[in-house]
């Protein structure tokens, strides 16, 4: 018996976003340079199965799309790297469309029979479905991208999937493996913040206004601005996420929005030496693209220009 929809409680069964997925061209170079990050081996692509196997039917017609995946567990979330083939599929329009990025955000579910008609009555319709072998199981992604920003998927495996942090690990690029958050540039925070809060079940946080430019300090593209915005922070048991409206001044944010549109600005690490792993990510050629203080002066932050090597912006955190 599926739950009534009008019920508070996550639409996923639970709240726990384990997995963020990019979709990239060369699955190799991806899976070095993730390896690095992280500190620790680079592992080797598989390749899913044949139509036979992994069922894949994509906006309502099978296909023959087969993809190379690599995994790479984190502290906190897992990171999927996709190389799609040629064949029509839900990453391989996202290459064609949006190009390298992250594609989706992942729940483990105990019974996509029983979850994907919450989705469905909540206007989230059927986008992609499949087989897997690894631990026995099957997906849908769930068409989440007008309200949320990004794709969602659900994972449902006959045996717990292998999340565990990698052990065999050595010092990580920026003395950390641990993803802190996700971050998403949205045009109205409001209804971002109602469809993330229901989604996950949880009560709306208060909305949090950019603090003033003498104490925040902020530098983007070289310029003082004041980079004025708002924005809310929802937890979740193993990441953060940031949702950012953007104002009328300069800022990273603002030229997101005017130049992609709404969705996922970046990830960020927790530092201890800020000035120090700025300069090793400068020199890497990943110039600095923003940089100022925490809003409450408790800290500080720097977004990095890492989207050639990672497809996405990756921010510095260095709490005071």
């Amino acid at each position: 018996m599926t739950e009534s929809l009008t019920e508070v409680k996550p639409l996923a069964g639970n709240n726990v976003i384990n997995q963020i997925a990019f979709v990239v061209r060369d699955i190799e170079q991806a899976s070095e340079a993730f390896a690095k990050l992280l500190g620790i081996p680079t592992p080797k692509w598989f390749l899913t199965g044949d139509r036979d196997v992994s069922k894949v039917v994509f906006r309502g017609k099978p296909t023959d799309s087969r993809s190379k995946l690599v995994f790479l567990n984190t502290p906190t979330v897992q990171i999927e790297l996709i190389e799609p083939d040629l064949e029509p599929g839900t990453m391989r329009e996202f290459l064609d469309t949006v190009g390298e990025g992250i594609h989706h955000i992942a729940f483990d579910v105990d019974s996509i029979k029983e979850r994907l008609p919450v989705f469905e009555g909540n206007g989230f319709p059927l986008l992609q479905s499949g087989e897997f072998t690894s631990s026995n199981g099957r997906y849908v992604y769930v068409d989440t991208l007008n309200s949320h920003k990004t794709l969602m998927e659900l994972l449902e495996s006959a045996e717990t999937r292998d999340t565990a942090p990698n052990t065999d690990i050595f010092t990580p690029l920026l003395g950390s493996n641990k993803v802190e958050q996700l971050a998403i540039v949205v045009r109205d925070l409001d209804a971002a913040a109602d469809a993330y809060c229901k989604l996950l079940g949880v009560e709306k946080p208060p909305v949090i206004q950019s603090g003033p430019s003498e104490l925040t300090q902020v530098i983007f593209e070289g310029k003082p601005t004041e980079a004025d915005s708002k924005y809310m922070f929802i937890n979740t048991p193993l990441l953060q996420l940031e949702l950012i409206e953007p104002g009328d001044s300069p800022s990273t944010w603002k030229n997101h929005l005017e130049t992609y549109g709404e969705g996922v600005h970046h990830i960020s690490f927790v530092v201890n030496d800020m000035e120090e792993k700025m300069k090793l990510l400068e020199d890497m050629g990943y110039p600095v693209i923003q940089r100022g203080n925490f809003w409450n002066g408790k800290g500080r932050y720097a977004y990095m220009d890492t989207s050639s090597t990672y497809k996405v912006i990756i921010e510095l955190l260095e709490r005071f």
